[in-house]
């Protein structure tokens, strides 16, 4: 079995701006710079041989490079609890279709359609028992943020490992996108 999930790699630069936000919230777990990504669809645990089947898919997907930028922040919460701090996405009709199609592409290739609406977002934290108003105030702060456009000249296929220090993500294959 491999876990897999398909995604936008950032630049480097974007990486290290989103990295000066991490602080001056104590208890969060921050995402190291080096694993933040923009998740296009979250695959999870497949047996190996299918991997092959989701490669393939995604490999048949043809779409042009386009332009993102990073707008905003806010907070994934469960009840009362919020378990995950964010940095939003600018609307992207481009980007849209990209997720629409890697959808449609993973749907033809065997997988269980993604129950969840596709919500455009950057994890930079996990959160366990901090209280929401600290939260609140921190992304209130924080809210302004805002990235300076960046092309999407690709998308990965990225296997990800569980260990004591945190997630490990292998780059299994990219995509390019057509200029």
């Amino acid at each position: 079995m491999i876990r897999l999930f398909v995604a936008i790699p950032l630049p480097g630069t974007i990486r290290t701006q989103l990295s000066m936000l991490q602080s001056g919230l104590q208890g969060a777990r921050w995402i190291k710079p080096e694993n933040i990504h923009l998740t296009l669809r979250f695959i999870g645990d497949v047996p190996n041989d299918i991997a092959g089947d989701i490669d393939l898919a995604l490999a048949g997907i043809g779409a042009p490079g386009f332009t993102l930028q990073l707008d905003g922040i806010g907070n994934f919460a469960r009840g009362k609890h919020p378990h995950a701090l964010w940095v939003g996405v600018a609307k992207s009709e481009p980007l849209a279709r990209l997720q629409s199609k890697i959808e449609s592409a993973l749907v033809r290739a065997g997988l269980e359609p993604e129950s969840r609406k596709f919500s455009p977002h950057v994890t930079i934290a996990r959160l366990k028992d901090i209280r929401k108003g600290r939260v609140e105030d921190w992304a209130t702060a924080h809210g302004a943020f805002r990235s300076a456009p960046f092309p999407v000249e690709r998308f990965v296929l990225f296997s990800s490992f569980l260990s004591s220090s945190g997630a490990i993500y292998v780059e299994e294959a990219r995509y390019p996108l057509d200029g």
